[in-house]
């Protein structure tokens, strides 16, 4: 009997190695993995320069407290700022830290508490963060939230500007939701965005967990859309698999976030710091970006002319190697099936599957995938048929 708590549903699964795309079971079995941890391992496996830069750090020194002086943390910080609009960094273990930081900072730099957030959206599952998401199920059985939440629909420009007021503090989106259903952000909504908040003079959150640290071809997928966020939040790929995550923020919001106002104890240790470092200097590499961007493009392009011929499929959508398949059916036999095959995916919500391939996938890796999926929604379509 085991001794955890059934908080997740397990897969029959127990990986023991993986290199790359690849990870190995404990009967020797081989899959490509295309869920990559979630999001996390954004340069695969057993990266050689992640593994060589927390060795060293581990022979040096794994954790003294942020009463010191941490190079590390300055270094990250430095690669980050450089990357995004941000001035200033605050680093914690997780996403879901990383954006109950955000709402306390949203409401200690504007001295309001009302916030605005999307339906279908996912930010963790701290009271805080829950509050934030936008999904009855996350907040089912917790009692009351965390009060002053507004939800509303994805790329509902009326919406969105019935919902903020002068008592707005801010606004917090993704610009792809994962845990939502790898649903896009459009341009119309990204400029109502910056009009509303330059309006009500309220701040803007963009939660880039998921789709940060180059998982949608671009250093964070805002980019894409030109905003200009007052804070964005990280973590998942930005340690390839060690737990760390960030707020990067403004310059303006530097003095809400004064010594004693904020803090975590294990954020920003040196092992975090280590993984963090050599991750960004990976992948950060315009040519790294710029293969995430051709071989994305690719795979969806391959997905869509593939999978057009079954019934069941409604809509392949994403950016980069963050990538959706919504199906008229629910996808959970699509996935066993797959996992049958060698492939792992997940899904994104009960009829979206989801499909986040390490930054480093191969070509050859990538038509691999195709072909699996094909010959699964072939014979997932046909058993269909049959049963109807």
């Amino acid at each position: 009997m085991s001794a955890l708590f059934p908080t997740y549903a397990r897969w029959d699964i127990a990986p023991e190695k993986g290199l790359g795309a690849k990870l190995i079971d404990g009967n020797g079995k081989e899959y490509l993995d295309f869920i990559s941890g979630i999001a996390v391992c954004n340069l695969g496996h057993c990266h050689p320069k992640v593994i060589s830069a927390v060795e060293q750090q581990l022979n040096k020194l794994w954790h003294v407290s942020n009463l010191f002086q941490i190079k590390g943390q300055e270094e990250v910080a430095q690669i980050l700022v450089e990357h995004s609009d941000g001035d200033y960094v605050f680093f914690c273990n997780s996403g879901a830290e990383a954006n109950e930081a955000a709402i306390k900072l949203a409401r200690k730099a504007t001295g309001k508490h009302h916030i605005v957030s999307l339906r279908n959206s996912f930010h963790g599952r701290t009271l805080g963060s829950m509050a934030a998401t936008g999904q009855d199920k996350i907040h089912q059985g917790f009692g009351p939230l965390l009060t002053e939440f507004t939800y509303v629909e994805m790329n509902d420009v009326a919406a969105l500007q019935n919902a903020v007021t002068e008592k707005t503090a801010a606004v917090m989106v993704e610009v792809i939701q994962g845990e939502g259903g790898i649903r896009l952000m459009n341009e119309q909504y990204a400029e109502a965005l910056k009009q509303v908040c330059d309006h009500y003079g309220c701040l803007l959150i963009i939660d880039e967990v998921q789709t940060g640290i180059g998982r949608t071809g671009t250093t964070f997928a805002y980019k894409q859309l030109n905003l200009s966020p007052d804070i964005v939040t990280v973590a998942k790929g930005l340690g390839n698999g060690f737990p760390v995550g960030a707020l990067i923020g403004k310059e303006s919001l530097k003095e809400a976030f004064s010594p004693g106002s904020h803090g975590s104890t294990f954020g920003g240790n040196p092992l975090a710091m280590a993984a963090a470092k050599a991750v960004l200097q990976e992948v950060f590499k315009p040519e790294m970006l710029q293969s995430v961007q051709e071989k994305g493009e690719w795979f969806k392009a391959e997905l869509e002319q593939k999978l057009s011929k079954f019934k069941i499929v409604e809509e392949v959508r994403g950016k980069g190697f963050m990538i959706g398949i919504a199906c008229e059916t629910e996808v959970a036999p699509i996935i066993s099936a797959c996992i049958e095959e060698g492939l792992l995916v997940l899904p994104a919500g009960p009829k979206v599957l989801r499909i986040l391939p390490p930054l480093v996938t191969t070509q050859n890796e990538l038509e691999r995938a195709s072909e699996i999926l094909t010959t699964v929604f072939s014979k997932v379509e046909q058993k269909q048929s049959v049963n109807s």
